[in-house]
């Protein structure tokens, strides 16, 4: 895992792809809430919240213990209280049914470990009606997005699909 870590967090990475310009093909707005599932080292985290501004809100959402307490102990030194680390399974997110605008999932899929049919059915759950799905990068998984009917493709910038909640 500290190998995984330590890949995500090399200046290569930053330099090739970089979380400002990625994140620029998302849909995020000022004051909006947003979900990232997988948050990992917290590549896309702090950008997304300092976008996000004091009126929006994020939640970081991972499965490893690990990453939660990098991501928790970043946030906290870059004093952003507009966010929320927590250790939690994408395809169970505990939130209120139609209560984010923005759910990004960036580098996660495909996954073996996320089930795209259930992972897209608590995507749309939580999402409000006409809330936008951001995936990077996109893939083989556009198809099964699009014939889930769940989804239409909306935009595509920067390597980011946005995927609107029908």
């Amino acid at each position: 895992m500290r190998v995984m870590a330590a890949v995500m967090e090399s200046r290569v990475r930053y330099r090739f792809f970089g979380p400002a310009h990625i994140l620029q093909g998302s849909d995020i707005q000022p004051g909006q809430s947003v979900l990232e599932i997988g948050c990992g080292t917290g590549f896309f985290t702090l950008p997304a919240a300092r976008l996000l501004g004091d009126q929006g809100s994020l939640v970081a959402m991972d499965v490893l213990p690990m990453s939660v307490d990098a991501v928790t102990k970043k946030v906290q030194a870059a004093n952003l209280n507009n966010v929320r680390v927590v250790q939690g399974n994408a395809l169970n997110t505990q939130l209120a049914v139609e209560s984010v605008d923005t759910v990004l999932i960036f580098g996660v899929i495909p996954a073996p470990m996320l089930p795209l049919d259930q992972l897209l059915s608590e995507m749309h759950r939580i999402l409000k009606p006409g809330g936008i799905m951001s995936v990077w990068p996109t893939s083989w998984v556009h198809q099964t997005i699009v014939q889930s009917g769940l989804f239409t493709l909306s935009s595509k910038r920067h390597g980011v699909s946005n995927y609107k909640r029908n």
